[in-house]
C-alpha cells in the first residue's frame, strides 16, 4: 500500500532496545510451581509517514507525546476510515489501536469546515442553522474506558470540545454537550437511554456525526451484544434522519472473524467492511509463566506474588475472579507489605461499585505510578492505560481465551521494558486441565464472537423504541433487516405498537405515553444497585448490583471496600439500601443459598429413543437461607447463621429432555448425577454451534430425578427474564446438535473429562461431580445408539 505523507520516506522497522529491563529479580522457569514457561520474544515494528491529510498542529501534539510516526497498520485503518469506509480493527494489545481511529476522527474535528457539505439537511430550518463542523461519537463498554480516553485527548492538548456523557453526568454538563461537543465519549446505555429517545434536542450533533467508534466491541457478545447491535442499529437510522451517515470503525485485540463480527455488531454489510488484523507495531520480550501451588490458598499466592513484584520495584496487576476476593488480595498484599510501606499506598483494591469519584482517583493514581500494585476483577481488563506497567497475575484462569489474552496484555506496553504474565491455577478442572496442556491455553485461537441482532426477544422490543423514536415503515428494513412487516404486525397484535395506512404504505407507530426504552435492560442488570451507606451518618460508600445484594450485604456480612472490612448491621432490600460499621473481628462470610428450577408450561414435546424432548416456560427460584462466618486467616468455618431473605423467582424458557430408562443402566445414584451433569455441561457448550447464542446466555440444571418429571432430566434454559429465543432454537435444532453431543462424548481422547467435552468454565459447583463414561452410556440411550 502506498502512504501519501507528509514526508517521503520509507516504512521504517523498529524495535525495542537490546537493553531492556528484566522483569523480576529471579528466574521463574526454575521455581518449583512453574509447570510451564514461555517466552514470547521482543518484535520489531514498522512505522510509515503521517498522511498528508492529518493536520499539522495534531501530528505535533501526537509528537510531543512520543510518537515520531505512526505504526503501518494504525495508517491502514486510518486511511480507509477517512475515505468513508467503515472499518474493523483487530491488532493486538498494546499495538495503539487508540491512535488508528483519532487520526481520521480528530483530523475531521480539526480540519473540515462543514459536516458531509455535499448532502442538503432533511429535517428542519433548525438543522441548517445549528450544524456544525464534523462531530463524532465513541463508546466504550464500561465508564472507566472512557473517562481514560478522555484524559488521554486532554493530555494531547488540542482542542477537541470532547466531554464524557453517562450516568455520572450532571444537567449542565450533558447540556453543553448537547449544543457545543465536537466528541461525545459515552457507552450503549446511554445512546439507549438517553440520546435517542431525545434524538431531537440533539439534532446539531447527530447532523453532523462523521465517525462511531465501538472500541472493546468483543464485549458486545451474546444477547448484550444484540442489544448493542439493535441500539448502533437505531443511531445509523436517527442519524441519516438528521442528514448523516455516519462511518462505523469497531476496534478489539481478541476476537475471531473480525469483519463478520464487526457486520453482525453494527449492521454494515460485510463487504463494505476493511479489516485490519495485520499487526504492525513493536512489542517487549514477555515471560509467560503457568503456576501451580497446593500448598497454598489463591488469596495468599496471590497477595504473596503482588506484594513480592512490588517490593522489587514493578508495577503489577493482579486479577481475581470476585469483588470480595480482589479486596482480600489487596488486604494480605498491603499486610506483607507493612513493614516498608506502612501506609499502605502501594497496593489498591479496583472494582465495580466504587463510588464515581473515587473510581477516578484511583484510575488517577494508577496512571500516574503512585499505586504500584493493584488487585482488580476484570473491571480493569479492557484498554485503560496504565502506562509502565511490568507485571500482571492472573488468580485463576479467567473463563475464555479472549479474556485471558486481554489481561495479559496490560503489561508490556512499553517496548523498552520486559514484561511477565503468571496465571495461577485455581483448584478446579478446568485450570489443571489447561495446565497440563498448555498449548491448548497459549496456542488455539479465540472464541468467536456470537451475536444475533435478528433474534425476536430482542428485535421487538428496540423496533418498538425506535418506532417511538420516528415512526417506522417497511424501508426500514435497510437498518433493521428483511421481513420486518411480520414482527411490526406481531408487536401491533399484543398491543405495542399501532399501524396506520398512508400513501407509501403502513406505517406503525408508538401509542403509549410510556418511554418503549425503559422496559429494555441491555445488560439483564435486573434493576437498580442497592446503596451501601455508613450507619448513623447516611454516608454512601459503595454499591451493589441487585443481583448480587442479597449474597453480599445481607445481615451479618462482611463487606469489603478498598481494603477495609465492614460489617453489614441492616440490609433492606426493599428500599435498595444496606447500612454497615467498621468491622473490628477477623472474619469473612458466605452466603448460603437454595435453588431450583421449575417446568411451568410446556410449549412443545416430541418424543426421543428413551424419554421425551421438550421447550416451554420455566421459573428459576434462588433464596439466600444462611451464611458461614469464616477464620479470615484459616478459612476454617465458626459458625452458621440462618437469614430469613424473599425467594427471587424469574420466568424464562428451556429446553429440556427426560430419560425414564436412565435406572436401567446399572449407575448408582452419585455416577447417574454425574452423568446427567456433564451431559448437561457437553450440550451447552456445543449450542453455539447449531443456534446464535453464547453460552454465558445460558443457564442449565442436571438431576437423577427432576420433581416435575419423576425422573432423570437436563434442562437448558435461557440466563433472561421472558427468555431470549436460544432455548426455543435449540428445541428446533435438537436432532442435530444432540448427536453432536453424543459424537463429542465418544470421540474427545481424554479419560476423565476435558474443557472439549464436558468441563465447563461457567459451572456454578466447580465442576464436580461429573461422569464422562456415564454421560456416553446416557446420550446413546437417549439416541437410540
Amino acid at each position: 500500500m502506498l502512504y501519501a505523507g507528509r514526508q517521503q520516506q520509507p516504512a521504517t522497522a523498529v524495535g525495542p532496545s537490546c537493553q531492556t529491563r528484566p522483569v523480576a529479580g529471579f528466574e521463574w522457569q526454575t521455581q518449583e510451581q512453574t509447570v510451564h514457561h514461555r517466552v514470547l520474544p521482543a518484535r520489531s515494528g514498522v512505522r510509515v509517514p503521517w498522511p498528508d491529510w492529518v493536520p499539522t498542529e495534531l501530528v505535533t501534539a501526537w509528537q510531543s507525546r512520543g510518537i515520531s510516526l505512526p505504526w503501518q497498520h494504525q495508517v491502514e485503518a486510518a486511511e480507509a476510515a477517512y475515505a468513508g469506509g467503515s472499518v474493523a480493527l483487530a491488532t493486538g494489545t498494546a499495538s495503539g489501536k487508540s491512535l488508528a481511529y483519532w487520526m481520521p476522527v480528530l483530523s475531521a474535528i480539526r480540519g473540515d469546515a462543514l459536516a458531509h457539505p455535499e448532502r442538503e439537511p432533511t429535517q428542519s430550518p433548525l438543522t441548517v442553522q445549528r450544524r456544525r463542523r464534523h462531530t463524532a461519537l465513541y463508546l466504550a463498554p464500561t465508564k472507566a474506558l472512557a473517562w481514560d480516553q478522555l484524559r488521554s485527548l486532554e493530555q494531547l492538548g488540542v482542542d477537541v470540545q470532547a466531554t464524557c456523557v453517562d450516568g455520572d453526568t450532571g444537567f449542565e454538563e450533558r447540556r453543553w454537550a448537547k449544543e457545543f461537543a465536537s466528541l461525545i465519549l459515552t457507552n450503549p446505555d446511554l445512546l439507549h437511554h438517553t440520546l435517542l429517545p431525545d434524538h431531537a434536542n440533539w439534532r446539531s450533533f447527530l447532523a453532523s456525526l462523521r465517525y462511531i467508534v465501538v472500541d472493546e466491541s468483543h464485549r458486545s457478545r451474546g444477547v448484550f451484544g444484540a442489544h448493542v447491535g439493535m441500539v448502533l442499529r437505531r443511531l445509523c437510522r436517527i442519524c441519516h434522519h438528521h442528514g448523516a451517515d455516519p462511518v462505523v470503525i469497531t476496534a478489539s485485540a481478541t476476537t475471531a472473524e473480525p469483519g463478520l463480527s464487526a457486520a453482525m455488531l453494527t449492521g454494515v454489510p460485510e463487504s463494505e467492511i476493511t479489516v485490519i488484523d495485520q499487526d504492525t507495531a513493536a512489542h517487549p520480550r514477555r515471560e509467560l509463566v503457568l503456576w501451580v501451588d497446593d500448598e497454598a490458598s489463591m488469596t495468599r499466592q496471590a497477595a504473596e506474588l503482588l506484594a513480592r513484584l512490588v517490593l522489587q520495584g514493578q508495577r503489577a496487576v493482579c486479577f481475581v475472579p470476585s469483588r470480595n476476593g480482589a479486596e482480600a488480595v489487596a488486604i494480605r498484599a498491603r499486610e506483607l507489605l507493612a513493614d516498608d510501606n506502612p501506609t499502605g499506598s502501594w497496593v489498591a483494591s479496583y472494582r465495580s461499585g466504587y463510588l464515581a469519584g473515587d473510581r477516578r482517583r484511583l484510575e488517577a493514581a494508577l496512571q500516574e505510578g503512585t499505586v504500584r500494585g493493584v488487585a482488580a476483577t476484570n473491571a480493569l481488563e479492557l484498554g485503560i492505560d496504565i502506562s509502565g506497567l511490568d507485571a500482571v497475575v492472573m488468580a485463576g484462569f479467567p473463563q475464555t481465551l479472549a479474556s485471558f489474552w486481554q489481561q495479559a496484555g496490560r503489561a508490556g506496553r512499553d517496548v523498552s521494558r520486559d514484561a511477565l504474565v503468571v496465571c495461577m491455577a485455581r483448584p478446579d478442572p478446568l485450570d489443571r486441565y489447561l495446565f497440563n496442556h498448555p498449548e491448548l491455553l497459549l496456542d488455539s485461537p479465540v472464541e468467536r464472537t456470537v451475536i444475533d441482532p435478528s433474534n425476536r426477544y430482542v428485535l421487538g422490543p428496540h423496533l418498538a423504541a425506535a418506532a417511538q423514536e420516528l415512526p417506522v415503515s417497511a424501508a426500514d428494513e435497510v437498518w433493521f433487516g428483511a421481513g420486518l412487516e411480520p414482527v411490526l404486525d406481531a408487536l401491533t397484535q399484543q398491543g405495542a405498537l399501532r399501524r396506520r395506512e398512508r400513501r407509501t404504505g403502513p406505517w406503525w407507530y408508538w401509542p403509549h405515553p410510556q418511554r418503549a426504552t425503559d422496559s429494555i435492560d441491555l445488560r439483564g442488570s435486573q434493576g437498580h444497585p442497592v446503596e451501601v451507606t455508613v450507619a448513623g451518618t447516611g454516608q454512601v460508600i459503595g454499591t451493589v448490583d441487585l443481583g448480587a445484594a442479597d449474597r453480599t450485604v445481607h445481615e451479618g456480612a462482611i463487606h469489603l471496600l478498598q481494603g477495609n472490612p465492614w460489617l453489614v448491621t441492616s440490609y433492606q432490600p426493599a428500599e435498595l439500601l444496606a447500612e454497615v460499621e467498621p468491622a473490628s473481628g477477623r472474619w469473612t462470610t458466605q452466603a448460603l443459598a437454595a435453588s431450583e428450577v421449575r417446568l411451568i408450561a410446556e410449549a412443545e414435546r416430541r418424543p426421543l429413543a428413551d424419554g421425551w424432548l421438550c421447550h416451554g416456560e420455566v421459573e428459576l427460584t434462588e433464596q439466600v437461607t444462611g451464611y458461614l462466618r469464616r477464620d479470615a486467616n484459616t478459612g476454617k468455618v465458626w459458625d452458621q447463621t440462618p437469614l430469613e431473605l424473599p425467594e427471587h423467582s424469574m420466568r424464562t424458557h428451556a429446553v429440556w429432555w427426560t430419560a425414564p430408562g436412565a435406572t436401567e443402566l446399572g449407575l448408582s445414584d452419585n455416577r447417574l448425577a454425574g452423568a446427567a451433569h456433564a451431559a448437561e455441561h457437553c450440550a451447552i457448550g456445543l449450542l453455539p454451534a447449531f443456534v446464535a447464542c453464547d453460552r454465558w446466555d445460558l443457564g442449565g440444571l442436571s438431576t437423577a430425578v427432576h420433581p416435575d418429571t419423576g425422573t432423570l432430566t437436563i434442562i437448558v434454559h435461557d440466563g433472561l427474564p421472558g427468555g431470549s429465543g436460544c432455548a426455543e432454537a435449540a428445541y428446533a435444532a435438537a436432532e442435530r446438535w444432540l448427536a453432536a453431543t453424543a459424537e463429542r462424548l465418544q470421540s474427545c481422547p481424554c479419560e476423565m473429562g476435558c474443557p472439549s467435552c464436558i468441563i465447563s468454565p461457567k459451572c456454578g459447583n466447580a465442576n464436580q461431580v461429573l461422569d464422562k463414561a456415564g454421560a456416553q452410556q446416557l446420550m446413546r440411550l437417549l439416541l437410540g445408539n
